[in-house]
């Protein structure tokens, strides 16, 4: 499938930095003011690429993290850029009981899905889920060695014994907080999607989530860029 623009939707600006330098992509200011999005842009050989990170929250001076600015980041990337292909870097919590490493990086496939939207009512259950397939990266995690699975998206940093339950019921190998609304967003307008997932943390051992995402953002930050500018030559060729 041959893409002219890829538009790159990622929360945190500490792990969009070594992508933005990875690509040589340029500042542009925000992508719709007064919204947070900061908007980067470059070409490689003949392909438009588009990073816009969800900015930072001027009322608490962090990055705008979760589902409600990865909705709002898509909506209004897709309105001002119109991407062919949208693709979600960030990082995540693994599983050691699937064979995950700090560090390992992931690929979405064959669907992304909700861990915390319970709504225990027929039809509304399994909309709460979501289950939004994705774009095949099977032949990109064989061309550079690397994993793919079900990644699951909740709006916590931590995690509840029900959110764990659902991951399991489903297959989750990968827990993280936008991929499956930036999924949700992308299916509405039929663009093609898929996120790509640097271990930061892992969920089934005993250190606190914080205390291992902080130890390990820079590393698994690094890792991320290396992968996400090798997928970007693999699209521009």
């Amino acid at each position: 499938m041959f893409f002219k623009r890829i538009a790159l939707i990622i929360a945190v600006e500490d792990e969009a930095k070594p992508i933005i330098e990875g690509l040589g992509l340029s500042h542009k200011g925000k992508l719709l003011s007064p919204l947070p999005m900061e908007f980067y842009e470059g070409r490689h050989n003949s392909l438009n690429i588009d990073l816009v990170t969800s900015g930072k929250c001027d009322r608490f001076n962090v990055d705008n993290v979760g589902p409600q600015a990865a909705i709002l980041n898509t909506a209004t990337t897709i309105g001002r850029l119109q991407p062919d292909l949208i693709i979600n870097p960030g990082t995540a919590g693994g599983f050691v009981s699937v064979g995950a490493s700090i560090g390992d990086v992931y690929l979405s496939y064959p669907m992304i899905c909700y861990h915390d939207r319970r709504i225990p009512i027929p039809g509304f259950d399994a909309y709460g889920i979501g289950s939004y397939y994705c774009f095949d990266t099977r032949g990109i995690a064989e061309e550079f060695g690397l994993k793919t699975g079900i990644i699951s998206t909740g709006s916590s940093l931590d995690y509840t014994d029900k959110d764990l339950e659902l991951i399991k019921s489903y297959g989750g190998v990968v827990k993280e907080m936008e991929a499956a609304s930036i999924a949700w967003v992308a299916d509405l307008y039929k663009i093609p999607f898929f996120a790509v997932k640097s271990i930061t943390d892992l969920v089934d051992n005993f250190t606190p989530t914080e205390e291992e995402y902080l130890r390990n953002l820079t590393s698994a930050s690094m890792a991320l860029s290396r992968e996400v500018v090798r997928i970007i030559k693999y699209f521009a060729q």
